[in-house]
């Protein structure tokens, strides 16, 4: 095997193409993970290294996420610019098929599969380990300070600050209230200023207040709601400074806990972490049953008094059978409610602990089909880059449109469902509603065979995508049809032989007339016949046709507007649709025994038999006023 200059071709318009959608879309996914977390991230003060931190280890998480779509998008561009600038065309012409231009592609698609699933065992499990230590720090920074005018500022731990104004310019801060609740709402310590300055000291661990003409007023005492004349302290100040703890320094937490995440293991980590869940979930649905079983079939204490009662009937019984109904029956009111009561007891608390049981053996559950998932996940992401190649190189080559206005608009429609279908499959394998391997591999199989149907009928030339061809069978199946457009030609080789074509006029108008006298008498026909007969061919009408178009092709050479305004007045004539459906005569038979589809099909037949009796009529009729614009313009001759 040897590279030739058409796969260079190929894969440098592809490659281009494909590195800028692959940063547009890693761009794209980077700013709606972003998005996600900027109300919980913006008015921090973060530091710059930790937010480049934040998107190299984004960028890294969403690599594998990119690739699909990025391929899909530049397979489809790619294809379409081949197909509008006629390129895809002369290579087929030159003997070179669809799937030898597609070769080099698949195996660079491939190979980016192996590239992905590397990204996804090696470096994304240790990226998202930092990311999510990295969200979870900065959550935890303490918001930076912003103090707003004329409301209260809650953000300080046990404070609530009120300005009433500020000064951007100096840095002052104008009619100052400061609340300490640090010892309780009741207890709070209340200092009011005109004025003050907000600083920051070396250590960024506190906050300096420097406040102006004031006072504070704080009680001696714990007060109490009830309390009445609680003592108070009252202090007025020129000028006094106060300390807040409010740090201010970004600290990175240890982020071994999340070390435990499905998503933060390798396939062998995730294997052996399977196989540890599984064993253990087995040895605990044992001892569960076992104790089920205990708790279930274990006899339950009597009173002593209930003890000796019970001996009593057993020695007096000749079968050594208690009656239980009795023995409640016979016994008093009170210890009847007793029984009932202790009994009751007994099935709420049985109740409360399966429960439990279950809660916990339904999350250990949950967890295991987590790293049964994420395992899958490797695979299925890597092969999606090769599937959706497939997809976008066999639409981009049917569709024929380069640019970013239809490729975009399909490469987002084929991942938004691509997304679902991997949602809620996950979504259901991950609550044990389907099972594992289906729930993770829902998508691709899905879109696989979607994939390589695309890719044959792109192969093949097919018109799945041709537009006409739906119009045309969406008007048959309505039975709406054209209009004829015929016009006065600019230049005419042979005038048409008036006599000719009156006497052809004249046998068309006694077909036309036989034809309805044989055939169209009656308006419905037998449903049984329609839909048994064997499926032939209306040879009276096919002739019928061909006279009519013979004439039209004749006249259309005609120097006259009446001639041109009269045949365009002639129907289309549908020579098959008053007749059975399909041509085969098994398919007749089963759509005549679906009774709804059956009749369906009858009454279009019959719509068509009705219309062509009108067709009939018109056509003797045109028939008429053509010979008659003969015949006159003969006399003007």
């Amino acid at each position: 095997m040897r590279i030739k200059k058409l796969d260079i071709f190929v894969l440098k318009s592809f490659g281009f193409m494909f590195v800028g959608t692959f940063f547009i879309c890693l761009f794209i996914f980077i700013m709606q993970l972003l998005w996600l977390y900027v109300d919980e991230l913006v008015g921090k003060g973060i530091p710059m290294d930790v937010l480049v931190k934040f998107f190299y280890y984004a960028a890294l998480t969403l690599v594998p996420k990119s690739l699909p779509l990025a391929v899909l998008l530049a397979a489809l561009i790619t294809f379409g610019n081949f197909g509008e600038r006629m390129e895809l065309t002369a290579m087929k012409a030159a003997g070179v098929p669809l799937l030898r231009v597609m070769s080099p592609l698949i195996v660079f698609s491939i190979g980016l599969g192996m590239l992905s699933f590397y990204f996804q065992n090696v470096t994304v499990p240790h990226a998202n380990l930092k990311l999510q230590t990295l969200l979870i720090s900065m959550k935890q920074k303490s918001p930076e300070l912003e103090i707003p005018e004329g409301a209260f500022y809650d953000g300080i731990e046990n404070y609530n600050l009120y300005v009433k104004k500020k000064d951007s310019n100096t840095g002052m801060l104008y009619g100052v209230v400061i609340y300490n609740l640090t010892n309780g709402f009741e207890n709070a310590t209340i200092l009011k200023a005109d004025s003050g300055r907000l600083e920051t000291t070396a250590d960024k661990q506190h906050l300096k207040f420097i406040l102006y003409h004031g006072e504070q007023f704080e009680n001696l005492k714990d007060g109490q709601i009830n309390s009445k004349n609680i003592p108070y302290r009252r202090e007025q100040f020129g000028e006094k400074t106060m300390l807040i703890e409010f740090s201010t320094d970004f600290d990175m937490m240890d982020g071994s806990f999340l070390s435990g995440n499905a998503m933060n293991k390798n396939m062998r980590q995730l294997s052996h972490d399977i196989d540890s869940m599984s064993t253990v979930q087995d040895s605990i649905g044992r001892a569960y049953f076992a104790q089920l079983k205990r708790n279930s079939f274990a006899s339950h204490d009597l009173s002593k008094a209930d003890t000796v009662k019970l001996e009593g009937l057993v020695e007096n019984n000749e079968a050594s059978v208690v009656d239980v109904d009795s023995l409640f029956h016979s016994s008093t009111r009170d210890q009847r409610k007793k029984w009932l009561e202790n009994e009751e007891r007994r099935i709420n608390n049985l109740k409360n602990e399966l429960a439990l049981k279950a809660k916990t053996v339904y999350n250990a559950d949950k967890n295991m089909r987590r790293h049964q998932i994420e395992w899958f996940y490797k695979f299925t992401m890597s092969l999606s880059c090769l599937v959706f190649f497939l997809i976008g190189a066999s639409l981009g080559a049917i569709i024929r449109k380069g640019g970013l206005g239809m490729p975009v608009v399909v490469s987002v429609f084929t991942f938004i469902v691509y997304y679902i279908l991997d949602t809620k499959g996950t979504k259901l394998a991950r609550e044990g509603e389907i099972s594992v391997w289906w729930g993770a591999w829902m998508s691709t199989s899905v879109l696989a065979p979607l994939g390589i149907v695309l890719t044959y009928q792109a192969n093949k030339d097919s018109g799945v995508f041709n537009i006409d061809l739906y119009k045309t069978a969406f008007r048959r199946l309505l039975g709406l049809r054209a209009k004829r457009n015929n016009v006065v030609k600019e230049v005419i080789i042979d005038d048409p032989d008036y006599q000719v074509a009156s006497r052809e006029l004249t046998v068309l108008t006694f077909a036309c007339k036989d034809y309805y006298r044989t055939y169209l008498r009656r308006l419905l026909p037998d449903y049984v016949v329609m839909f048994t007969a064997p499926n032939g061919r209306d040879r009276a009408l096919i002739s019928i046709d061909l006279q009519l178009s013979r004439i039209i092709a004749q006249l259309s050479n005609s120097r006259y507007q009446e001639f041109i305004n009269k045949i365009n007045a002639y129907p289309m004539i549908s020579v098959n649709a008053h007749m059975t459906p399909f041509p085969r005569k098994w398919m007749n038979v089963t759509i005549g025994m679906v009774f709804p589809i059956g009749l369906l099909f009858y009454a279009r037949a019959v719509f068509f038999r009705y219309r062509l009796k009108n067709d009939m009529k018109r056509i003797v009729k045109i028939n008429k006023e053509i010979q008659d614009i003969i015949h006159l313009y003969e006399r003007k001759l």
